[in-house]
């Protein structure tokens, strides 16, 4: 299936003049239309009593009061779309997600190269076009213009004109991966039980981290000092630690990589490839679990690089360090996160043959490298990694799509530059900042109220929000995006050229390995973001106390300066609170307000949090989807914990900042919405955000992978934790369902609103043994859903998953995943859909 996602045309976020203004305007109007019609032939007839409005006739939908302007028809005009066509019929007490997304699904096919996508996607992808129109266009003079700023466009330009030269990367074949194989081959020794420092230190330069991986970053318990961390590979080839238990999966990758070594070495002794596969799957066993890896009390182990050293001697860190490391830095402590691993891992390569062990180094450079050459070679390997995600074999985005990635990886900051002066406006910087200020004053007021925090935690939790900074649209330092000439000094060091690729790339990975090492010795620059501007996301680091917002994710619709207020409240006001919530979650909690790991709540709270926490853990494992042998699988309450705490206290943060606001400035109807009431579509627009479908090789990958529950379950679980929700629909169940738990009380969850029957018979939510009855998503190949009703009498397992991993353990996101440690992403696997993911 080749169907192209709808796109809604990218709109700045305030008013401007120019070309996209026009053409925004020129879709709005058009939208307009649509709306107009489809409000002349709704009416409240047949509406569930939960959507009428609370009096007929209502005052507040005055037609004084009616928003006409572009950017609400067009506002009004999403909404509309999204909506479910039976919406009118459907109870959004009991089927939310339907109700709002189920006009989503139905006007957005997957790509045959996408294994999943949602309104984030829908977004990224209008920026990437707006990105290619700049990248494939002139250098745009002006009166600002100066000799820095058009070589960096040159440079920018010259990179994305590389990669779309397809003849020209064809014609290279498979030379230049074979040569930088050649190159690991020279630093490789080839006698059993001889360090592999050289080697390791090789493949550590260009990101790819087959045994350990090392980075610096924030320490912890001192965070303005750099310190090295030593840290197991992220993930090692198939999605997750539990999918290598797969017997048949594992086969066909074993299977796949003997293939392309053959490919590689067609007169080599083959007898050893298969064994390649083996050695993986024993690396990754002795990998620690997801939740070892996610609880920052076991992966902070400070030791003396001697002693971590010891810990592994084949792997040699001392010499792995003192190569990568500034030559006048003398490194003597480093944090390992999982001493166990270092262990494991020196028992295992004493027993690997060294060739067996060089092609492994060999498999995992082919891995990280496969996807930027074009050669017969690697094809067996791009096919698994599709099929993998449940996509055509053979499928692969645009051209053009990759290449505008492939800049924004490796000259993200100088794209930024020229994103922002097209998509972001000063209003808008200016809008988010009162949302983000707005969301904080709440914050502090729902401190002052909480019960279970006693009053010397309170005290210090409130000043921590204070503590909080807040970034938002693009930075202004290190770099300094609206600074040409410093931009042209950041990559002054990075050698791209119109006609290697390939080589491109190595240059790319080369200077964000020395920038990160070079960082050592020196206080940390708390100036730095972690995300480039056009990204998509937003993410809280612990160490650094702060919450970061890219311009981005400050698009319509998610936020827009001109549509009613709890629009913007409803969406990025909810991604606000959920980074702000982040401070406070099950790993927020353990860093102070100056971002210190030590333990600053007492005793008493800790065990108040820890008990009110298992609910939702309890809740969320009861949400399923269909398994790979068509068992219910479950989302793993425990691992997705952090993000499910997030979503609910954003949510509920955002709905009371909007409404408190809206007292002062109170907001505008949009057409075609009035038999919703505004508190209503606050939660409409918090929703749509989450809309989207997946194929179900990608839903099950991300059940093992994610700390992010299903979009789906993010509606379900977060609706079905908020009082205000319940209220604003005026639902009979008033009670949000965590304090239905909390009170021991044997609650029914609604079948098809929550996918799962739960009655906890016993004083601890930990020994429920009852039958639960799930209402399973199953996916079709175009990823629509289907719903299956079964009956489980066993104990409700939770799966166990590895470290949140969408892209491959060797890309610049799963370097930065190591250098900006503890950082938590609204979407951290959802950024973007970059094919080479395994």
């Amino acid at each position: 299936m080749s169907e192209k996602l709808t796109y809604t045309p990218l709109r700045p976020a305030a008013t401007r003049s120019g070309p996209l203004r026009l053409q925004a305007t020129s879709m709005a109007v058009t939208a307009g239309a649509l709306t107009f019609w489809v409000l002349y032939m709704i009416g409240l007839d047949g509406l569930p009593e939960s959507l009428r409005p609370p009096s007929a006739p209502n005052d507040s939908m005055a037609k004084d009061d009616l928003c006409l302007t572009p950017a609400c028809v067009h506002a009004a005009s999403e909404i509309l779309y999204n909506l479910s066509p039976d919406y009118k019929n459907l109870d959004p007490c009991s089927d939310f997600e339907e109700l709002v997304c189920g006009g989503w699904r139905d006007r957005h096919d997957l790509r045959s190269d996408q294994g999943d996508a949602f309104t984030g996607t829908i977004m990224a992808e209008n920026s990437q076009l707006l990105l290619r129109h700049i990248l494939e266009a002139p250098y745009p003079k002006s009166a600002a213009s100066d000799s820095a700023d058009e070589g960096n466009f040159k440079k920018m330009k010259s990179a994305y004109d590389a990669c779309l030269d397809e003849d020209a990367i064809k014609a290279s074949g498979i030379e230049p991966l074979k040569h930088t194989i050649d190159e690991l081959g020279k630093m490789f020794p080839h006698d059993s039980g001889k360090p592999l420092k050289n080697a390791i230190s090789f493949l550590h330069k260009y990101g790819i981290t087959p045994l350990v991986s090392a980075g610096t970053g924030a320490d912890d318990r001192d965070p303005d000092t750099v310190v090295i961390s030593i840290s197991p590979p992220w993930t090692f080839g198939l999605p997750s630690k539990e999918r290598y238990e797969d017997e048949k999966l594992v086969e066909k990758y074993r299977n796949v990589t003997v293939e392309v070594l053959e490919l590689l070495y067609p007169h080599a002794d083959k007898t050893w490839f298969p064994k390649v596969t083996d050695l993986e799957k024993k690396l990754a066993a002795a990998s620690p679990s997801t939740e070892e890896r996610e609880d920052v009390t076991k992966t902070y182990n400070p030791l003396k690089l001697e002693d971590a050293a010891a810990l592994a001697p084949l792997a040699d860190l001392v010499g792995l360090v003192h190569d990568l490391a500034p030559a006048d830095f003398a490194a003597d402590r480093v944090i390992v996160t999982s001493p166990e691993y270092l262990k494991s891992l020196s028992a295992i390569l004493s027993e690997t043959p060294a060739i067996v062990l060089f092609n492994y180094f060999v498999w995992k450079t082919v891995q990280s490298l496969a996807f930027s050459v074009e050669a017969d070679e690697v094809k067996p390997y791009k096919r698994f990694v599709n099929e993998l995600s449940g996509k055509e074999p053979d499928s692969a985005p645009e051209r053009w799509r990759r290449c505008v990635g492939h800049v924004d990886d490796g000259l993200g900051w100088l794209l930024s530059r020229f994103f922002v002066e097209k998509a972001f406006s000063a209003d808008a910087k200016d809008f988010g900042d009162t949302i983000i200020k707005d969301i904080k004053s709440e914050f502090t007021n729902k401190l002052k109220a909480t019960e279970w925090m006693d009053d010397e935690t309170t005290e210090k939790a409130i000043n921590k929000v204070h503590n909080i900074i807040q970034k938002i649209g693009y930075p202004t330092s290190s770099p300094d995006i609206t600074n040409a000439t410093e931009l042209y000094a950041y990559y002054n060091s990075v050698n791209v050229s119109a006609s290697d690729f390939f080589g491109n790339g190595l240059s790319v990975r080369a200077f964000d390995t020395a920038r990160e090492w070079a960082a050592l010795g020196k206080p940390v620059d708390r100036n730095e973001w972690g995300m480039s501007v056009p990204t998509v996301n937003a993410y809280y680091n612990p160490p650094g106390n702060e919450i970061v917002f890219p311009a981005g994710i400050m698009q319509f619709p998610v936020f827009d300066v001109e549509a009613p207020a709890y629009m913007s409240y409803g969406a990025f006001g909810s991604v606000a609170g959920h980074e702000l919530s982040h401070a406070f979650d099950s790993t927020g909690r353990h860093y102070d307000e100056n971002g210190n790991f030590t333990d600053w709540w007492t005793e008493d709270t800790v065990k108040a949090f820890k008990k009110r926490t298992e609910c939702f853990v309890s809740q969320y494992a009861n949400y399923t989807i269909e398994g790979p042998d068509g068992k219910p699988l479950h989302v793993n309450g425990r691992l997705t914990l952090g993000e499910n705490i997030a979503d609910a206290g954003g949510l509920s943060a955002s709905f009371q900042a909007w409404q408190r606001r809206a007292k002062e400035t109170p907001n505008k109807n949009l057409p075609g919405l009035e038999h919703f009431t505004h508190e209503q579509l606050f939660f409409v627009t918090y929703s749509n955000w989450w809309c989207g479908k997946s194929r179900k090789d990608t839903a099950v990958n991300r059940i093992y992978t994610d700390p992010h529950a299903p979009k789906w379950a993010r509606i379900l679980g977060t609706m079905a934790n908020s009082r205000e929700f319940r209220e604003s629909f005026q639902c009979k169940v008033k009670e949000p369902t965590q304090k239905k738990f909390l009170a021991d009380f044997c609650y029914r969850n609604i079948v098809r609103h929550y996918h799962s029957f739960i009655c906890a018979n016993s004083s601890t939510l930990d020994s429920q043994k009852t039958v639960k009855m799930h209402l399973m998503y199953t996916l079709d190949e175009a990823g629509n859903r289907l719903y299956t009703l079964k009956k489980v009498t066993d104990d409700a397992k939770v799966t166990k998953s590895a470290h949140p991993a969408r892209f491959s353990p060797d890309d610049k996101w799963s370097r930065q995943r190591v250098t900006l440690k503890r950082r938590f992403g609204l979407l951290l696997t959802q950024q973007k859909d970059k094919e080479h993911a395994a």
